[in-house]
């Protein structure tokens, strides 16, 4: 999956270009930097069409793990103890992340023992095939990421986070949390994606497929 910033992101925050040896190591760490984002949001940004997952519904409503959610194309009731699947009809999505699949809707097609959690034919999950993603990566996530990158490329040194400096007379050494060698997010860097939306904190999603 690409990057959620590259390297001309990151030259425009520095003000000038990257030198030899930051270039030399600018991707990998923004490669990594997007992998920490996408790991602590939960969420791709970047543009999938037609992906299959099953999720497991809720008191007659499925939360689609990945967002913004551009369509729903169809929605397949799982049957279990070798009852066959059944494609839904009259299901209704929010225009958000919601799928309403409710018995109390007349136009939903299931069978009625379904909806009696003690039969074994009883369902739970489901089969939606939707569309999900941005264009290209919210401003507010290529931020993160270069901050992330930035912090790296500009430590002083390269072991560990490790940073020394004298003072007249007195030499010392400062550890820099891992600053150097590897991409961190920081506790800011996470309020950030959090007050910006992007913590995904409801998973649904029991299987994918593709």
């Amino acid at each position: 999956m690409a990057a959620l910033a590259d390297i001309s992101d990151l030259e425009a925050r520095l003000g000038r270009p990257l030198t030899a040896a930051e270039a030399a190591r600018a991707q990998a760490l923004l490669d990594d930097a997007s992998a920490e984002i996408r790991t602590f949001t939960g969420l791709s940004f970047a543009r999938v069409d037609d992906d299959e997952v099953v999720l497991r519904a809720q008191l007659g409503e499925i939360r689609l793990p990945q967002r913004p959610v551009i369509g729903v194309k169809s929605v397949t009731a799982i049957g279990a103890g070798g009852a066959p699947d059944v494609a839904v009809v009259g299901w209704g999505w929010d225009g958000l992340d919601i799928i309403r699949v409710s018995s109390g809707i007349p136009s939903i097609n299931l069978p009625e023992a379904w909806y009696e959690e003690d039969t074994a034919a009883y369902p739970g999950t489901y089969r939606v095939v939707y569309s999900y993603g941005d264009a290209t990566p919210p401003a507010i996530i290529v931020t993160v990421a270069c901050r992330m990158v930035l912090r790296t490329l500009t430590a002083p040194t390269m072991a560990g986070g490790v940073v020394g400096e004298t003072i007249g007379p007195y030499t010392y050494r400062t550890d820099g949390s891992g600053v150097g060698t590897a991409v961190t997010m920081t506790e800011e860097d996470r309020k950030m994606l959090i007050l910006g939306g992007y913590r995904q904190t409801v998973r649904t999603s029991i299987a994918r497929y593709r």
